[in-house]
């Protein structure tokens, strides 16, 4: 998993992967099948592991606003770990690869889809409770906040610190609208 997470899908070798699981190739092949089954279940274990604190927040007992607030705020803090590869795996795979591999391209956009439904849905119950507009365009507002996310993605893995993912995540909440139909920063 931390290999196609660093290298990608197609930066990932095959030689690479049998030398950090230390195993032959046709112990490989046994186990796995192939390199694209290897990377469904590397994606499958992120989304598991790594990928569900994003799910976690957004089922928090929390105002919407704050909830969104945390979630930005963990990003930051999560895509700049020390431990891990910088970034989300899920946000900045198979954005870009050969026309052999649109399955695995199909594969991310539907898990970005995925996130960004959660939210959208966390949005909506958010509508419900009060803490939004009722003319809030949820959809918009969820792509808003998950284009937002996949910049810091980006940010993270180009080296910016910490710091500078918590200063994207404050101002993109001055976006945030406000009763009245404005934005925070109106």
């Amino acid at each position: 998993m931390r290999l196609f997470w660093d290298r990608g899908y197609e930066g990932t070798s095959f030689d690479d992967l049998i030398t950090a699981m230390g195993i032959s190739p046709s112990s490989f092949y046994n186990a796995f099948k192939s390199k694209e089954a290897l990377y469904q279940e590397a994606i499958e274990a992120y989304a598991q592991a790594s990928g569900a604190w994003f799910y976690d927040i957004l089922g928090e007992p929390a105002d919407t606003r704050t909830t969104l607030e945390r979630l930005l705020t963990f990003a930051a803090a999560e895509f700049t770990r020390d431990d891990l590869p910088a970034g989300c795996m899920i946000a900045v795979a198979a954005t870009q690869c050969s026309p052999s591999q649109a399955r695995l391209r199909e594969l991310m956009a539907t898990q970005r889809t995925q996130y960004e439904t959660a939210m959208a849905n966390r949005l909506r119950l958010g509508v419900n409770l009060g803490d939004l507009p009722a003319t809030t365009d949820i959809d918009a507002l969820a792509a808003f906040y998950m284009s937002l996310i996949r910049g810091m993605v980006v940010q993270a893995r180009d080296g910016a610190a910490r710091e500078r993912l918590l200063e994207i995540a404050r101002i993109g909440m001055q976006a945030w609208p406000t009763k009245d139909g404005g934005s925070s920063a109106a």
